[in-house]
Formats: C-alpha cells, structure tokens, sequence
C-alpha cells in the first residue's frame, strides 16, 4: 500500500471508530428521552453515515493537498534528472526516486536497446547495459503505446533469486520525443493485484511528464547545435577573405619589417584560437572587445594606421557583460570591408550603454553608407544573396541578429540607420540584461 493509500484508510478508520463512539454515547440519551428503540436505532445508523459522509468530504480535500505537494516535490526532483538527457546517470536517479512511490517491486528504464537502468528486486540481474530481453519492451518500442502484462514473462536468460525467473505483472510506459520512440520505464509488481487503476495512472503521467522533459531537452539541444552551426558558419565566412590578405601582409613585412612581421604572426595565432576557444559559449564584452581590437591590428597592417581609426566608449561596468561571441568584431569586420572610402581615414566608434533595462551596443563609421532599399534588405532576417548588389550579402549580420534574439529573447534584436555619403550605424539591443550588471 502507498503512503497516500496508507494516509487515507488511517484517517478514514479514525473517524469511523469516533463516529461508532458518538453513537454509542448518543444511545443512552436516545432512549431516555422516550424513543423506541428501532427508532433509536435509525437515529444512530443516519448518524453514522451522516459523519462518514463528512469525513469523506472533509479529509479527502486535505489529502489531495498534502498528496499534491508530495507529487509536486516529486515531479520537480525527477525533472532535476532529466537536464542531461537519456542517460544512465539520469535513469539511476529518477527510477530510485519513484520506486518508494509505488507499489512496484521495481522500476526500470531502457533506451531502444539496453537496460539503462534498474532499481529494486533482482537489480544484480540487470546490470546498466544488459540487452532488452522483455518482449513487452519490444512491442511498446515499436507501436509507441503503453503496454500491460499479467502473465509471467522471463525477463532475462538469467534467474532473478526472488522470483525464479519470471515477473508477474508490470507496466511499460513508451518515453516519446516528438514522433519517435527513445525508450521506456518500467514498472514491475510481485502480485498481479498491485497493478491496479492508480499504478496505471501513476506510470502513465509519469511516462508523460518524462517524454515532455526529454522533447524539452533534445529540443535545446537542437537549438544548441544550430547556435553552433550558425557560428561556424560565420567562422567560415570571416576565414576566406580575411585569411589570405592578412597572411599576405605578414609575408610582405617579413621582408621590410621582419619585427612586426612575427609580432601579426603572434597576434594571428591568438585571434584564431580564441575564434576556435569561443565558437562554443559566452564571452565577456572586455574579451569580445579585445578580439576586435585584434582583428584591426591586421587591418592596420595591411592599410596603415591612419586609415581605420576606433574609438570605443563603454558605459562603467559593462565590460564584464557576457555576450555571444561573434558580435562586435564582425560588425566591426563589415564597415571596413564594405564602407571605406579610396581616400582619407574611416572612423568606427563603438558604444556600449545602458538604456533602462536594456544594454545597447552600436558600431557607427562615417563612411559610404548605403540606401534604404539595402539598409531595410539587411534588415530583414530572411535577406538572401542580392545579385545586383556585390558589396555583400548580408551574412554577418543575419547572424548576428539571430543569435542575439535566440540569447536575450523578444525585445532583443539588431537596428541599421545608413544614409548614402554620411555613414551607417548598427546597434545591437540586449533585453533585459541590465540587471546582470549589477
């Protein structure tokens, strides 16, 4: 019997027991005062039921709370150990969490293959890692729907010391992540009587909490691997053009200047490794920023110093903001390749700044500028290649603003003002990461 069977018949005997003694107590008065003694007796039995009837709309009410808190708790302690995904570790925890709760003499869990996990009676048997030997297993594998059996049913070629090789009920739950079945948990009961309404019950929700924490996962897990993807992606755009012109400067200062030549090379090694380092997580705005810095020591080298002025100007304390990596540097990338001028400096500033809850972050130069038609196509995420405008594709910044909304949410997102002759100016807008500052 489960604690919440066990709380309810203790309750429910006690206030029997005192309506049986109210009654008896009711009896002497009862026929004192003139009645018969069948009427008495109908007196006492209306009484009885009637306080059977209130303990049965009173108690119940305060056992449905205590047993929802317990339920509540639970839940939340098995969905602590889903996080990771299918794994041993995970099964481990979440099988000795709810075998207590059952009537089950075990609780089990398998991926489409193994046994992952094993808790209670004969576990020894069923090591992590035993193949799947339970032809329920197999059938609930298959048509994704929860199975019963009452039959006795080997469970492995092996001899379970307490039950001589067989079980005689259980419960196989499917575990479904979108349309595929990943797996199962399992509940296996000593008596074909414990398998009753409320186990069925308990092992379905159960099923279902856990396949909608395993979707939840493999879906940021999804998102993960696309953030990545996304991010080399980027890599890979900022490589080939970036990469030859700045190896073919280092060559030609090898000649002229053979000090500054290995000092770029030095510099060169570290702005792709913390490119390789960063692909993966969240930087510091200080590191993004040094990184940019980086990048324009080559730009410097190959068109001189005085073309490509930066100026920054960062808001106190904002430095320390873990950003994306990849965020300032290409937009940095994208006003020197597509707004310098053939003649005279390019002037980028950058400004970092709190605007309420928000963060703002803007990468402003003073140089071609573009139209609105170009402006507003970049604006859009959908952008594609523009064939009658060689000047780019819009790649970067897409990226950009994509990973910033996939970062920081709704309000998040990415602004460009241009105008032709004067300049452009792209501000990134980081909701809600004020807070963070703090």
């Amino acid at each position: 019997m489960g604690w919440l069977e066990r709380h309810f018949v203790a309750v429910m005997g006690a206030s029997l027991v005192a309506a049986t003694l109210l009654c008896a107590l009711a009896v002497p008065s009862m026929l004192q005062s003139g009645l018969t003694p069948l009427l008495a007796l109908g007196l006492i039995l209306l009484l009885a039921v009637c306080l059977g009837d209130v303990a049965l709309l009173v108690v119940p009410d305060e056992l449905r709370v205590s047993a929802t808190q317990r339920t509540l708790r639970l839940t939340s302690n098995v969905l602590a150990h889903t996080s990771g995904g299918l794994t041993k570790e995970n099964c481990q925890a979440i099988c000795q969490l709810l075998l207590p709760e059952t009537k089950a003499m075990a609780v089990a869990m398998t991926d489409t293959e193994v046994v992952l996990a094993y808790v209670g009676e004969s576990s020894s048997n069923y090591p992590p890692g035993s193949p799947i030997s339970t032809p329920a297993t197999y059938k609930v594998l298959e048509s994704g729907k929860l199975e019963t059996f009452t039959s006795l049913v080997p469970e492995t070629s092996g001899d379970p010391q307490d039950l001589g090789g067989v079980v005689p009920a259980g419960i196989v739950v499917p575990l479904i992540v979108g349309e595929t079945t990943i797996g199962t948990i399992k509940f296996y009961y000593r008596h074909r009587r414990d398998m009753d309404r409320a186990q069925l019950a308990i092992a379905h929700g159960f099923g279902e909490v856990l396949s909608t924490q395993f979707s939840a996962a493999e879906l940021d897990r999804q998102v993960e691997l696309t953030a990545k993807a996304e991010v080399k992606a980027l890599q890979a755009q900022i490589n080939p053009h970036f990469l030859f012109n700045t190896l073919n400067t280092i060559a030609a200062l090898t000649r002229t200047d053979p000090t500054q030549a290995r000092d770029l090379l030095r510099e060169f090694a570290a702005f792709y490794r913390q490119t390789l380092e960063n692909s993966e997580s969240r930087i510091s705005l200080a590191s993004e920023l040094e990184q940019t810095r980086r990048y324009l020591k080559f730009e410097h080298a190959r068109f001189g110093e005085d073309r490509i002025i930066e100026r920054e100007h960062i808001a106190p304390g904002c430095e320390d903001l873990p950003v994306p990596a990849f965020m300032v540097q290409p937009l940095v990338e994208n006003a020197v390749r597509h707004a310098m001028r053939d003649e005279g400096p390019l002037h980028i500033d950058i400004h970092v700044a709190r605007d309420e809850a928000d963060v703002l972050i803007s990468v402003t130069d003073d140089g071609l500028g573009m139209d609105e038609a170009t402006a507003e196509r970049l604006r859009s995420r959908a952008a594609g290649p523009d064939r009658n405008n060689p000047r780019g594709t819009g790649m970067a910044l897409r990226n950009v603003a994509e990973r910033v909304k996939r970062f920081y949410g709704s309000g998040s997102g990415l602004e460009i003002m241009s105008r032709p002759g004067e300049g452009t100016s792209v501000t990134v807008r980081l909701a809600g990461v004020a807070s963070e500052l703090e």
